[in-house]
């Protein structure tokens, strides 16, 4: 799911590319079981905003792909609270308190680069028990840190 409206089309060229089964997600009139193409897609992609927790709930696992380059990573707190297992690269510093939280607490796993990434991921789908243990710490993870609003509304109704 590329995060900018601008990538879709490039995206979808890619993944054409590749040879692969492309399904956007605006032809879907009511989710992916109203649409044979979605069905027979081994790409569904993403181009439509305010739907990340509907897709991190889909899927087997979340490999942040903006954590693969010097890019500073996108927010995985979205992919745990989700129950979404998450792969995420060397390339964090965007979300460094975060990301060295949730892999000290088993919510997060982090390799070296994206082959490396793309193997743990495939590991956690084939790995039943594996997979529940990163669901379940992610849960955790998120459900721990929750309360970032309340607590900045609490620090600045200090100075009202």
């Amino acid at each position: 799911m590329p995060r900018h409206p601008h990538r879709f089309d490039a995206v979808e060229a890619l993944a054409l590319q590749h040879g692969l089964r492309v399904s956007r997600r605006s032809t879907w009139p009511d989710g992916p079981a109203s649409s044979l193409e979605a069905l027979q897609a081994e790409v569904w992609l993403g181009d439509s905003l305010g739907e990340m927790a509907l897709y991190y709930t889909l899927a087997d696992v979340a490999l942040l792909g903006g954590s693969f380059e010097p890019l500073g990573g996108q927010n995985l707190i979205e992919a745990a609270a989700c129950g979404c297992p998450i792969v995420m690269g060397p390339h964090t510093f965007n979300f460094s308190e975060a990301a060295a939280l949730a892999e000290a607490e088993g919510a997060a796993l982090r390799v070296g680069d994206l082959r490396e990434g793309v193997g743990a991921a495939v590991g956690l789908i084939n790995d039943a028990p594996g997979r529940r243990r990163a669901v379940d710490a992610g849960l955790g993870f998120a459900a721990r840190h929750r309360g970032a609003t309340g607590k900045t509304l609490a620090a600045v109704g200090r100075y009202l």
